[in-house]
């Protein structure tokens, strides 16, 4: 008996809070207005902090799969510690279009390799991390533009690929400070050089 009044005074409270949050919500239109752009941009920071950690992975995997040839796009005896390329197999056989001269003649180049591995190891940390987002936005958009230069025109649509879907992904996140939200970019705002070289965040 005393369990069946306490859940009817619970549901009584309840329907009173209800009709309450709906007298001040007529009442007051503007409260209600507020509360849920707050909830949006609530749910828009996560779901671009979440963007930023996806994209960060792609990344970093792409990096320890030819590092360490994972059997995924690399097999182990073309892993880059095994004295594999991790450039030469798709700028040889995998670049199309108007600049495959250009690709061809840089593949398996061991400058390339370099800068392409130390590229996809820093944008995937810093990703991940959430700390230098816009420097390592900007250098993934470009390395992600590159691509998508080598494979033109993409087999599926005249221009449009995901290489440049998530390069326009990778703008968005470096102009919503999306390293904040589950990630070190506001210690990392705090450091003195940060605050000194703002494209530094």
């Amino acid at each position: 008996m005393e369990r069946t009044t306490a859940a009817t005074n619970t549901r009584g409270a309840e329907t009173i809070r209800d009709r309450t949050d709906r007298i001040t919500a007529a009442k007051n239109p503007a409260a209600e207005t507020i509360r849920e752009r707050a909830a949006g941009k609530r749910a828009a920071r996560y779901l671009l902090a979440g963007l930023r950690l996806a994209l960060g992975w792609i990344f970093l995997w792409a990096f320890l799969d030819k590092l360490f040839g994972l059997g995924y796009a690399t097999e182990a005896k073309n892993a880059w510690i095994n004295g594999g390329s991790p450039t030469k197999g798709f700028l040889t056989f995998g670049a199309t279009g108007p600049f495959q001269g250009f690709y061809n003649g840089i593949a398996g180049a061991a400058w390339a390799d370099w800068l392409f591995m130390i590229g996809l190891a820093a944008i995937g940390a810093a990703l991940m991390l959430g700390i230098g987002v816009r420097v390592a936005a900007t250098a993934g958009g470009l390395l992600l533009v590159l691509m998508w230069a080598a494979v033109l025109l993409p087999a599926n649509n005249p221009f449009m690929d995901d290489h440049l879907v998530y390069a326009g992904v990778l703008a968005l996140i470096a102009v919503t400070n999306a390293g904040d939200t589950w990630g070190l970019g506001r210690t990392w705002a705090r450091l003195p050089i940060v605050q000194r070289f703002g494209w530094l965040r």
